[in-house]
């Protein structure tokens, strides 16, 4: 029987090919899509809004911690694939109790890739997944080219994630590596996960740069005056969270969007 070891170092038992996959994590939803296992999936949150014809046609199973944990069962899924981030451990003891659950644990850009890798082993999707990882990783090798070509300076960065209070990102974060190769210098790369931070202590950080993500927290062109008022000298941006974010095939986007980001700051 096939055997497969997860990013907790799991070793989850899937027997034959998925043929009802329900996922519970959006940017891995959006890479299932994207390897072409549109009949196979047959459940997603409703925060899987990418792919929008899966979003409107498939079943939505609850939220990403809000799990409805009897219509998983109804649908009779032969594999879950769901999030150590996203997903609580409460709910996915339940769920293993009906079928295989692989859990992703995605720290940074090259764990990303390393779960797409297995998902496509698991699903038979190889030949799809290494033409992805390639093109993912000759964007980087691009912005790296690029950060060359422009010369740009290293902002000492905030990337905020949250309102009421703001928090941030720590150095054991998938945002974290975003933000390294781009260039970036996270002034909070002293702290793990994702901090609480405040105004006083982004001006005590010599904060140069903040970028406020358009999720979790919706960020919007009002925040950006508030926080320009209390940091004057600081350039303060909004960010596409699901290009810093998102860990699956929207990685193909990133690198684009990251060397725009610079050449805007070079102006």
């Amino acid at each position: 029987m096939p055997l497969y070891t997860d990013q907790m170092n799991r070793v989850v038992d899937i027997p034959t090919l998925p043929k009802r996959i329900i996922s519970l994590v959006p940017s891995q939803t959006e890479l299932l899509f994207d390897l072409g296992l549109d009949k196979e999936v047959i459940g997603i949150t409703k925060f899987c809004v990418h792919p929008e014809i899966w979003f409107r046609n498939k079943a939505r199973v609850g939220g990403t911690k809000t799990v409805k944990i009897d219509l998983v069962k109804s649908l009779n899924p032969d594999l879950i694939i769901a999030n150590k981030e996203e997903n609580t451990k409460e709910q996915i003891e339940q769920l293993e109790k009906m079928a295989p659950v692989w859990i992703s644990n995605i720290g940074n850009i090259n764990d990303a890739l390393n779960m797409i890798k297995s998902i496509a082993a698991i699903t038979g999707k190889e030949i799809k997944a290494n033409a992805l990882v390639s093109q993912i990783k000759n964007g980087f090798f691009d912005l790296e080219n690029k950060k060359k070509e422009f010369n740009h300076k290293t902002y000492r960065t905030a990337y905020l994630i949250w309102k009421d209070p703001y928090m941030t990102v720590g150095r054991d974060t998938f945002i974290h590596d975003m933000l390294h190769v781009a260039g970036l210098k996270n002034v909070f790369t002293d702290l793990s996960r994702y901090p609480e931070t405040n105004i006083e202590e982004l001006k005590t950080k010599n904060t140069e740069l903040v970028l406020l993500s358009s999720e979790p927290y919706p960020f919007k062109q009002k925040h950006i005056e508030e926080l320009k008022a209390a940091l004057p000298d600081a350039e303060i941006r909004l960010a596409d969270g699901e290009i810093f974010s998102w860990y699956g095939s929207r990685m193909q986007y990133a690198p684009a969007y990251l060397a725009d980001l610079l050449r805007q700051l070079k102006k």
